[in-house]
C-alpha cells in the first residue's frame, strides 16, 4: 500500500486507521488546549501539555507536509478550505505571535466523515426511522458542527471576556455553558459579556444560533416527504 493511499483513501484499512489516529489526536489537542485555560493549574501539568502540543504539531506538520506531496494538484490543496485550516492551526506555534488558532482544529474533525461513507445500515420500515436514516449524514455532520461551533464561541468569549472577568469565564469549559445557552437562544443571563467585542461576538453568536435551531427541522421535515414518497410509490 502506498503511503499515499494511507493519506488520502480511507476507505483502506491503513488509511481508516491513520485517519482515526488523526482524529484521535485532534481531540486529545482540543481538550489539552482547553485544559490549560483552567485557572491555577499545577506548572508540572501545564509543562507536560506544553510536551504534548509540541509533539502533536510535530505530527499535524509532517502530515500538513505529506499531504502536500501527495496531492496531484499541491497549490489547489494549500489554498483549499482544509489546507488553510491545517496551515492556520500550526503556522502560529512556529511564529509565536501570540494568537492562539489551536480551536480551529475542531473543522479538521470534518474529515471523519468520509470514513462514514464505508457504513451502510439497514433499510427500517417506519416512517421516521426512515427519515432519519435518509438524513442520517446530514444530522450527524450538523450535530458534530455544532459541536465545533459550542467549542468555538466558548474559546471566543473567553478571551473576549476572561480579562475583565476572570471568576465568570474562569476557563473555556465554564463558558461552554455560556456558548451553549447563547448558541440555543436561551439566554439565562447569568454569564452576561461586559466588553465591547464581547457584545458583537455574542450578536453573531446568536445570529448563529437562530439558524442552528433550524437547519435540523428543516432536514428532517425534508426527509419525512421523502419518506412518504416511497411509502406511496
Amino acid at each position: 500500500m502506498a503511503w499515499q493511499d494511507v493519506l488520502n483513501k480511507p476507505e483502506t484499512s491503513g488509511g481508516r486507521i491513520f485517519a482515526l489516529f488523526i482524529q484521535a489526536l485532534i481531540v486529545l489537542s482540543l481538550v489539552a488546549f482547553s485544559v490549560e485555560t483552567l485557572p491555577d493549574i499545577a506548572s508540572s501539568t501545564r509543562r507536560w501539555l506544553r510536551y504534548f502540543e509540541v509533539a502533536t504539531v510535530a505530527i499535524f506538520t509532517v502530515e500538513y507536509l505529506l499531504r502536500i506531496l501527495a496531492a496531484e494538484r499541491p497549490m489547489r490543496f494549500i489554498f483549499s478550505f482544509f489546507g488553510f485550516i491545517d496551515l492556520a492551526a500550526i503556522l502560529p506555534f512556529y511564529f509565536a505571535t501570540g494568537l492562539d488558532l489551536r480551536a480551529i482544529r475542531g473543522f479538521r474533525l470534518l474529515r471523519l466523515f468520509r470514513i462514514f461513507k464505508l457504513v451502510r445500515y439497514s433499510e427500517a420500515v417506519a416512517r421516521y426511522h426512515r427519515a432519519f436514516v435518509l438524513s442520517r449524514e446530514e444530522l450527524v455532520l450538523f450535530g458534530s458542527a455544532s459541536a465545533i461551533i459550542v467549542f468555538i464561541a466558548a474559546v471566543g468569549i473567553y478571551y473576549f471576556e476572561n480579562p475583565v472577568q476572570p471568576d465568570v469565564f474562569s476557563s473555556v469549559f465554564s463558558s461552554l455553558w455560556w456558548a451553549v445557552v447563547t448558541l440555543t437562544t436561551v439566554g439565562y443571563g447569568d454569564m452576561v459579556p461586559q466588553t465591547l467585542g464581547g457584545r458583537l461576538f455574542t450578536l453573531v453568536i446568536l445570529i448563529v444560533g437562530i439558524g442552528l435551531v433550524a437547519v435540523p427541522t428543516a432536514v428532517l421535515s425534508g426527509a419525512l416527504a421523502k419518506a412518504r414518497d416511497e411509502e406511496s410509490l
